[in-house]
């Protein structure tokens, strides 16, 4: 990281902090003045709803910090295949016990520990492997600056998601909450 990166609020690595950050606050605007039960409601033919979208989204943001931090799967106890099949349709659903505040504040608590990890790594360039998948070639590694990206997307995809679920649930949409002023101060 350079002298201006560290100094500068414009840098590459600010930009992108920032545009994850209001990607985030326009998922979370699609649940705002919801209940538990409205929020783990299905409004399409898919199997997702806003609640599971934001705990999916907090659960894939820990899993990429863990690879751009160096410590994927170094803290967590091998799973056998069904305990992995579980954990992910679990990712996707709110489950007895969790509420959407206590999803949301979570959700909040990743957005610090990826703050926190991005500032203790010196450079956006640093080679992260990733871990064995189908989807990954044997020996692949993605930049830093690729995670975040990757991020991004993937936040910003489900935003969209979760957008269409919430019209449909009431009507609501981030594009009026926009317009209104919503994510402004």
């Amino acid at each position: 990281m350079t002298a201006l990166e560290t100094t500068s609020p414009t840098g590459e690595r600010a930009d992108l902090m920032s545009i994850l950050a209001e990607q985030r606050a326009t998922l979370r605007l699609t649940v705002r003045g919801l209940d538990d039960v409205s929020a783990s409601r299905r409004t399409t033919a898919s199997e997702l709803t806003l609640a599971g979208l934001i705990k999916h989204v907090t659960r894939t943001e820990r899993g990429w910090v863990d690879i751009m931090s160096g410590r994927a799967g170094t803290d967590r106890p091998r799973e056998s295949a069904r305990e992995q099949r579980k954990a992910w349709a679990d990712d996707f659903h709110m489950t007895a016990g969790e509420t959407l505040a206590g999803l949301l504040d979570d959700y909040a608590r990743a957005a610090r520990e990826t703050a926190e990890a991005l500032a203790a790594l010196p450079d956006l360039d640093r080679l992260c492997p990733l871990p064995p998948a189908p989807w990954f070639p044997p020996g692949s590694a993605w930049s830093v600056r690729r995670i975040l990206l990757h991020l991004i997307r993937e936040t910003s995809q489900h935003a969209g998601h979760a957008d269409i679920i919430r019209e449909s649930l009431d009507g609501a949409s981030t594009t009026a909450a926009w317009g209104e002023g919503a994510l402004q101060g």
